[in-house]
């Protein structure tokens, strides 16, 4: 997918990376959609790629963001990635939807980046152009998630592991001096990986307070400003879906299961967009419809 790259600043000196496609023939204003990745993904990912496709094949411009230390990005920033860092993924949010105004902008987030996507438009003051979000499989509860990727499918833990073990080794190259990620990465284990990352390279005390502070259930949800939709599996093996029925009741908020899709899945046809990218479309089209028709009334 040709993409423009927007370097984004962020504030306090913070940069991300998104890439900007513009859609042909598409309506005025111009609507965009901005898509996030999952964690250790980027914005190149497949499954990105395909809903951007999808959503530019329907008339939306499309904005793929990395996370800070994702896609590459690990020189753009000296300090490191962690799950916390909302501010500044909201600043990203923020200044996208500045220049894309006055068209209305929309948020799409698979697994970490629907978590991400979930908590911008639970944020104070959200951009007045904000017009929706759609979550797939995110990230509820991330110490339930951890327990699960530690008893379920070794596969599962095994690939996070060493994507993980990876970009912490690309990020040393890149500030020589200043990670010694080896002790870390020693346990093979995701959990002590993560004690040890938020002993070594955070300010939370432990553990448990870093994992509360990215979790979406209880009333984290509550103040939602926009329509969001999110969408599970009830055969996901990382994010249990009993985890939805603890999240805050919100009018803004509807939750749609289906009985198959596993994690960011839901693959229901060959060599076509499937499930979660059509109704990441059909969302984001049928939002911008009724913005429309309540614009000219």
């Amino acid at each position: 997918m040709r993409a423009e790259p927007w370097l984004l600043e962020c504030g306090e000196g913070v940069r991300l990376l998104a890439l900007y496609t513009r859609a042909r023939n598409a309506p005025a204003p111009r609507r965009t959609a901005l898509l996030l990745h999952g964690w250790e993904g980027g914005a190149q990912a497949l499954y990105v790629q395909s809903a951007g496709a999808e959503l530019l094949r329907c008339g939306f411009d499309v904005v793929r963001l990395n996370l800070r230390d994702h896609g590459g990005t690990q020189a753009l920033n000296r300090e490191l990635f962690h799950s916390c860092r909302l501010p500044e993924v909201a600043a990203a949010v923020a200044v996208v939807a500045a220049r894309v105004a006055p068209g209305r902008l929309y948020l799409a987030g698979f697994s970490l980046g629907g978590n991400f996507m979930l908590r911008v438009a639970s944020e104070p003051a959200p951009p007045p152009n904000l017009a929706g979000v759609v979550a797939i499989s995110p990230v509820l509860d991330p110490d339930r998630t951890l327990e699960a990727l530690e008893k379920g499918l070794a596969l599962y833990h095994g690939y996070f592991v060493r994507r993980w073990t990876q970009s912490l080794r690309i990020k040393a190259r890149h500030w020589p001096g200043t990670y010694h990620f080896e002790p870390l990465v020693r346990s093979r284990n995701l959990r002590q990986m993560t004690a040890d990352l938020v002993r070594e390279y955070t300010d939370f005390p432990t553990i448990t307070d870093y994992l509360n502070g990215y979790a979406i259930t209880g009333e984290r949800l509550a103040s939602l400003s926009v329509p969001s939709l999110l969408l599970s599996a009830a055969d996901d093996p990382i994010i249990p879906v009993a985890d939805l029925q603890r999240l805050a009741p919100s009018a803004q908020l509807s939750i749609r299961i289906t009985e198959h899709g596993g994690h960011c899945g839901f693959v229901d046809r060959l060599a076509a967009p499937g499930y979660a990218e059509r109704l990441i479309v059909r969302q984001c089209a049928a939002l911008e419809a009724a913005a429309s028709a309540r614009d000219q009334s």
